[in-house]
């Protein structure tokens, strides 16, 4: 039996990166009363390379909104990837429920939302109605490993 969101992730022509775990004593995704979290996710692609910047810099490692939403996307795929991991299926989720976007941000930066729109996008398209949540969006100084975004995300599962 195939599950439904790996088809919607193939009709979209998604293939997940990852998963790339944390370090230990880190865990990727704690599950608890009915809900799954996962740790900060940086912006890995499949071969595990991570988008680097700080949105608005004018210096070489500035990167544009546009970068900065893509990147956001990489994060909410590597999410799911972990989140599939854990759970065996992304089918379980029901509900996205929160996303908490860390944008590496040069002072006077303030279009973080537009940023993590891209995470935001990204679960949409995979649940639909289901993938609407909550969100903040945070600029930073700096992130680990020079990502450009990192991205938090709160499931609800199914009983």
């Amino acid at each position: 039996m195939v599950d439904r969101i790996e088809e919607r992730l193939q009709s979209l022509g998604i293939a997940l990166p990852g998963p790339f775990p944390p370090h230990d004593p880190l865990d990727a995704v704690i599950v608890y009363q009915g809900r799954a979290r996962t740790s900060g996710q940086l912006p890995r692609d499949h071969d595990g390379a991570i988008v680097q910047g700080v949105l608005g810099s004018s210096g070489p490692e500035g990167i544009s909104v546009e970068m900065g939403a893509i990147a956001a996307r990489w994060c909410a795929l590597n999410a799911l990837s972990v989140l599939r991991l854990e759970l065996g299926s992304l089918d379980r989720i029901e509900r996205v429920l929160t996303v908490l976007g860390f944008v590496s941000s040069a002072p006077g930066f303030a279009q973080q939302p537009a940023v993590v729109d891209g995470a935001s996008q990204l679960l949409y398209e995979v649940f639909g109605t289901a993938g609407r949540h909550s969100r903040s969006a945070v600029g930073v100084a700096a992130l680990p490993r020079g990502g450009a975004v990192e991205i938090e995300v709160e499931v609800a599962l199914r009983e």
